[in-house]
């Protein structure tokens, strides 16, 4: 009988584990319920990893409450599992469970438990879990102080993520990997740099953390001498790499990096296989201004999503290009592909650089009475630019008096700006009085309301804003210049 037992228990797990089997959860776990193996933790503790792995969360947790004595196995792969889902802190609630039961955890309990702390950024409870660490003894399993480096270093705390690091005989890949992003995300890429050139060996996500940090901390330049430096290594990008990239070559209009980039991710097989790259180069292309071949790339994604459409659409918009914008809306909806609350930034910025204010008026309206998108400041934003583009200058400040939020001075800039253009020199004013009650220290807001006190011959106003500056303290800006 255990020999036949055996054999099935053996069968599950290669059903389980099968590429061509795994997905099918329900039949395996009809199948272990048959031989009445429902209650084997060694199977369950499988199944339940299978079901996080395909994202059948509510099944693995229903699994689990079956169970009526779940050991420290089953406990692991529920904590483990929950450490890689949202809501991270059932991980935690799990541990307590197990500890409320007296189940004492074992080396492969602590990892999870770290990682869920580092997703929650939740440094209290990470210090409390290295705690349990040392009082059992398990600081030294290698997995586990992978793990207090990465909490110290997700949480800013570099000199404790350093502590445990210098303490490491074997640092891998990953555990460099992690100190040099913690380094480079605090701004101390110094730091990360002299760690990156001590490794003895990289991986692409080495290359990636350098990259995108570089990047994102407005250091393009580095950036792409990096990826560039990796590219002559011999180390072949991937989707987070091209990602990172293609937005660095736009800012540096190194637009024949971007083009290799393109020819690189169609010959390997990333343009197939990620809709993101797709996404990206439309993007690209769109922002160095090279339409013909963003609309190329667009057409010929074998698979596209929302911000596939919103690349395109805003990309349209901003080559001036508003009414093929509007169209290929049109088209997105013809396609029954829902839009989002960014679709609707761009088709409205369309709008309103092909002057085409009826449209944009009923698009606006469309948001909530057809596609429940509350507009956001965004939007009222792309409004009082259409608005003011087409002169309607008095619609554009009604618009901005009646918003559910307070304007910002993007909104009354454009308003401004508008007003100056169609000669409403009273309301010009009064969007400079705003500007400069919400941002009282930018000296440009007082020059233009001088400007326009100027503009009007009201002569007395503009000395009393020369006064106001001084009284402030405010100086002007090399290069801004008061009329008067």
């Amino acid at each position: 009988m255990s020999g036949s037992w055996r054999e099935v228990e053996r069968r599950i797990l290669h059903l389980l584990h099968g590429c061509k089997t795994r997905t099918q959860l329900t039949q395996i776990h009809a199948h272990f319920l048959r031989h009445h193996l429902h209650q084997s933790n060694q199977i369950l503790s499988h199944f339940i990893s299978v079901c996080f792995s395909l994202h059948r969360i509510s099944y693995a947790n229903l699994i689990f409450h079956q169970t009526h004595n779940p050991n420290i196995f089953l406990f692991n792969s529920m904590i483990k599992g929950h450490s890689l889902s949202k809501p991270f802190q059932n991980s935690l609630k799990f541990f307590t469970i197990m500890k409320s039961r007296g189940i004492w955890p074992n080396e492969f309990t602590f990892a999870p438990l770290l990682k869920s702390c580092s997703n929650l950024l939740d440094l209290k409870m990470g210090q409390g879990v290295h705690k349990e660490v040392i009082s059992v003894g398990f600081e030294s399993f290698s997995s586990i102080r992978i793990g207090i480096v990465e909490l110290y270093a997700s949480c800013g705390m570099m000199e404790d993520a350093m502590n445990v690091f210098d303490e490491m005989p074997h640092r891998d890949v990953i555990v460099w990997n992690l100190m040099i992003r913690g380094f480079c995300e605090i701004g101390d890429f110094e730091m990360g740099f002299r760690l990156f050139r001590q490794m003895s060996e990289w991986s692409v996500v080495s290359w990636n953390v350098m990259i995108s940090c570089l990047a994102r901390s407005g250091r393009e330049n580095e950036a792409l001498e990096i990826f560039c430096q990796m590219r002559d290594n011999g180390f072949k990008p991937d989707e987070a790499t091209v990602v990172s990239v293609l937005p660095v070559c736009v800012r540096l209009e190194a637009v024949d990096i971007g083009q290799w980039i393109h020819s690189y991710a169609k010959s390997s097989g990333l343009y197939r296989d990620f809709i993101s790259i797709g996404n990206s180069l439309v993007d690209f292309y769109c922002k160095c201004g090279i339409l013909e071949t963003a609309l190329t790339v667009f057409k010929d994604m074998p698979r596209k999503n929302v911000v596939s459409w919103n690349a395109m659409i805003s990309g349209l918009a901003f080559n001036g290009k508003g009414e093929l914008g509007v169209d290929l809306f049109e088209e997105m909806l013809s396609k029954d592909v829902k839009p989002n609350d960014a679709t609707f930034v761009g088709v409205l910025a369309c709008c309103a650089h092909a002057g085409l204010v009826q449209q944009g008026l009923d698009l606006f309206a469309s948001m909530t009475a057809k596609h429940q998108i509350e507009p956001k400041l965004e939007h009222y934003g792309s409004m009082v630019d259409l608005l003011g583009r087409s002169g309607c200058v008095k619609e554009a400040h009604d618009l901005i008096r009646t918003m559910p939020m307070n304007p910002n001075a993007t909104i009354w800039g454009a308003l401004l700006s508008a007003c100056r253009t169609h000669d409403n020199m009273e309301l010009a004013e009064s969007a400079v009085k705003e500007l400069t009650d919400l941002e009282p220290w930018n000296s440009g807001n007082y020059v233009l309301l001088s400007n326009v006190y100027a503009e009007r011959g009201k002569w007395d106003e503009v000395e009393k804003v020369r006064v106001l500056m001084m009284e402030n303290r405010i100086n002007k800006a090399p290069g801004q210049s008061m009329v008067g």
